[in-house]
């Protein structure tokens, strides 16, 4: 399993901004207000990937992975690679998605009140999305595995097992 490539999760978000947009012109009249708590959660899954990035990156660091009391199982180093891809991936996503939002309200925040409104909670959504992604690159960086003989770039501790 090597790393996710960033110009991916950048093409991802590219795409994903272009349909939501597409969407967001014609079904805006029917979404409901959006609010600065809007993306939060996302922002608490990050803050809690970042977390335990910290925690795999000093146990792998320490030489604690392995099986044995007080120390790391490999699966569980392999199950967060598993979730930082997926989050990196889910965070480029809703990235996308709440651009494509922004690029339709910022240019009517004059002409319709509403919009105007919904602005500050879709960038407030944008930046939790965004610390998302970014937490689920950094679980990735972590779960790496620092004296692999066979390849420093792609190898996971425990995931090529």
């Amino acid at each position: 399993m090597g790393p996710t490539r960033k110009r991916d999760l950048a093409a991802a978000v590219g795409i994903a901004a272009v349909v939501c947009y597409l969407l967001v012109t014609f079904l805006y009249r029917w979404f409901p207000p959006i609010t600065l708590f809007s993306g939060v959660s996302l922002l608490a899954v990050a803050i809690a990937e970042a977390g335990w990035g910290y925690f795999v990156r000093s146990r792998i660091a320490g030489g604690q992975v392995g099986i044995g009391a007080g120390r790391l199982h490999p699966l569980a180093v392999a199950r967060s690679v598993g979730i930082a891809k997926a989050s990196a991936w889910v965070g480029a996503l809703v990235l996308g998605w709440w651009i494509g939002v922004l690029a339709y309200l910022l240019p009517r925040r004059g002409i319709m009140r509403v919009a105007g409104e919904d602005t500050a909670g879709a960038v407030v959504a944008a930046l939790c999305a965004l610390a998302l992604l970014a937490a689920g690159l950094w679980l990735q960086h972590c779960c790496k595995s620092p004296d692999d003989p066979k390849d420093k770039h792609d190898s996971y501790s425990g995931a090529a097992e």
